[in-house]
């Protein structure tokens, strides 16, 4: 029974999320992507800051109330992986072969999707956004079922392991609140649905995310000195400095261009029907956000204090193994897009992703 009853709980979850996504109040926000048949810019209804809020809320009340222990996901988290794993596949299969065939190969659509911005009820459900949003929530609600384990264990809680919860909590707090900016990010414009990133939000987004917690939590409080964690929290909050600056400013730029940006004043290049911005965070790399997620990534795999458990940087180098090659794609689109414009950037904005490095 706790087999069954692990294997659907997060399909349970993801109905849960659905539901109260679909139902609670939302903002509807204008996006940066057209529809590809009115040439209209989409719409987005988002609540996925209210939505975390309330269901964490429910993951406590029920806790409370003794009906689902706190550390229930942790308890049936093989069984659990097993059945996001699953319905992550059935959802990439459903979405890749109700679309249109491309050009393509079955595999490479398959694997990358064929529809790029699929929306329901006229963008009351955005695939993309909705997969983002599944993919955060249960996340946090593994983080706070695995530090509840913990607890229960040793009746305490690792300093470190508290800190490494809330650096995480804080990427799935800021994502959320700051939805609307990341309408105008690389995997909304570019990128399409299939098992990269639908079986990759629902599957492997809310566990692999996890990871430090995960291969750690069973483990005793290293002792970690304090000043140690205060270095850990300053490198993620550089990361997270670079990267939300960096997208914020490019929001700014594309919705209000002639507006400063943390006293940035933006400085362009333009060809005269196109325009690339070259100062600030923009001037420092090509792809200085992907720097930033990097050293978020670094940060959290130390803060658990066990850094010769080699599964916990697992979650820095996916980072490196993804964003690195993405920065080569991004480059090539770009340059295909932008022709002797992205010529004149590049010469002007030397650096890829690690300034004075690469």
């Amino acid at each position: 029974m706790t087999q069954t009853l692990g294997f659907f709980s997060p399909w349970i979850v993801y109905l849960i999320i659905t539901m109260l996504h679909y139902y609670l109040p939302g903002k509807w926000e204008t996006g940066y992507v057209k529809n590809t048949e009115t040439g209209e810019l989409l719409r987005y209804r988002l609540n996925g800051r209210l939505v975390l809020f309330t269901t964490v809320f429910l993951w406590f009340i029920l806790g409370y109330l003794g009906w689902v222990p706190y550390d229930w996901l942790y308890t049936i988290r093989w069984y659990s992986l097993a059945g996001a794993f699953f319905f992550g596949l059935l959802f990439s299969f459903w979405i890749v072969l109700s679309a249109p065939v491309t050009d393509r190969s079955w595999l490479s659509d398959l694997y990358l999707g064929r529809m790029i911005n699929p929306q329901l009820k006229g963008g009351r459900l955005d695939a993309k956004m909705w997969l983002y949003l599944i993919g955060a929530v249960m996340l946090e609600l593994n983080i706070l079922s695995f530090i509840a384990h913990h607890y229960q264990t040793y009746e305490t809680i690792a300093p470190g392991l508290i800190l490494c919860g809330s650096m995480l909590t804080y990427f799935i707090l800021d994502y959320l609140s700051f939805e609307k900016v990341h309408l105008y990010t690389y995997d909304i414009f570019a990128e399409r649905v299939g098992i990269k990133l639908g079986w990759g939000c629902l599957a492997f987004y809310p566990y692999f995310y996890s990871i430090a917690i995960w291969a750690t939590v069973d483990l005793p409080d290293p002792r970690t000195p304090v000043w140690l964690l205060v270095c850990y929290a300053i490198i993620f909050l550089l990361g997270w400095s670079l990267a939300r600056g960096a997208n914020m400013q490019k929001y700014f730029f594309k919705t209000s261009p002639e507006k400063s940006f943390l006293g940035i004043k933006p400085k362009t290049i333009s060809d005269g029907n196109r325009v690339l911005l070259v100062n600030g965070f923009w001037g420092l790399s090509r792809h200085i956000n992907y720097l930033g997620e990097i050293l978020m990534g670094v940060a959290i795999a130390l803060s658990v204090g066990y850094p010769e458990v080699l599964w916990v940087w697992l979650y820095p180098l996916y980072y490196v193994a993804l964003l690195f090659p993405r920065q080569i794609d991004d480059d090539k689109r770009c340059s295909i897009k932008y022709g002797d414009l992205w010529k004149e950037y590049i010469q002007k904005v030397k650096y890829r992703i690690i300034p004075y490095v690469y």
